[in-house]
């Protein structure tokens, strides 16, 4: 293409040549030689045979031409030259410089390109403005912590309540039996065969006070035994008190034996709480059983 737009302008620059010589002018017989146009096509092949016209002006073509053609990539554009050269020969006016801006037209493909680059612009603005509101995590540390601390404190309560489990201070009253063994069973620490003691006689010694206080009861038929311990002792100093055996009315059984401790002294077992008839609270405790040992014949 190139080629064909540098012969067609060097065509029309003879042809401007021709007419601004006042000696060509004259000869206007000489004009014959316009019908060359038709052969335009020939400079499609890229024949650059033209070596006379452009004797004198190569160096003003090449100033205007070359700005428009290197952006026209098209080969479809051969066509139009061939018409364009048939209009100059007919005016044979000083206005053939004009054709080459006949050629501005073909400058509208290039705004097509802007286009393509406006849709990429918004798609990108788009995603990373979701991604950033999903930071939530702050909240959950914030509920855990408040709550735990708040229940340690509640153990201090326990400890104010364990004074109030100690009993009420309570008056002492000691039950028992005394028996005599068998003689079958004599200095063994067992009851088989053993028979209760009537009238036997039972003491109760508490030592929590400089002096020792001493309470004494009988049994009855059933060898039972119940006596109470004087007011100044209460079930607090219970521990301090033992029961041991005394005596006995039957001269054939009235050695004591250190069953349960008769003779060393039984500690109190303490067994219910209970009320008297004068609305006294007392413990009841129990020791025992005692027994002598009988006299038997050889």
């Amino acid at each position: 293409m190139g080629f064909a737009l540098k012969g067609f302008v060097l065509l029309q620059l003879t042809v401007l040549m021709v007419s601004c010589y006042p000696v060509f002018g004259e000869e206007h017989g000489a004009l014959p030689p316009i019908p060359p146009p038709a052969e335009t096509p020939s400079h499609h092949h890229h024949h650059h045979h033209h070596a006379h016209p452009p004797s004198h002006p190569p160096v003003q073509p090449p100033s205007h031409p070359p700005a428009h053609p290197p952006t026209h990539h098209h080969h479809h554009q051969a066509h139009p030259p061939s018409q364009v050269p048939a209009q100059p020969p007919n005016h044979h006016h000083h206005h053939h410089g004009h054709p080459p801006a006949s050629h501005s037209p073909i400058l509208h493909p290039p705004p097509s390109l802007p286009p393509p680059h406006l849709p990429p612009s918004h798609p990108p603005v788009h995603p990373p403005s979701h991604p950033p509101h999903h930071h939530a995590p702050s909240l959950p540390p914030v509920h855990p912590p408040v709550h735990p601390p708040a229940h340690p404190p509640m153990p201090v309560h326990p400890p104010a309540h364990s004074p109030v489990f100690h009993p009420p201070r309570s008056f002492v009253a000691v039950q028992g039996v005394v028996y005599c063994k068998s003689c079958k069973y004599a200095g063994v620490d067992t009851l088989l065969g053993a028979s209760p003691v009537l009238g036997a006689i039972v003491k109760l010694q508490c030592n929590n006070t400089k002096y020792g206080l001493i309470q004494k009861a009988k049994t009855d038929k059933n060898g039972y035994f119940y006596l109470t311990a004087p007011k100044t002792i209460t079930s607090y100093g219970a521990h301090k008190c033992k029961a041991f055996l005394v005596s006995s009315p039957l001269a054939a059984c009235s050695k004591p034996s250190n069953l349960h401790y008769g003779l060393e002294g039984s500690v109190l077992k303490p067994e219910k709480p209970f009320v008297t008839d004068q609305k006294l609270p007392f413990i009841l405790y129990s020791v025992g059983p005692f027994a002598f040992e009988p006299k038997c014949p050889h």
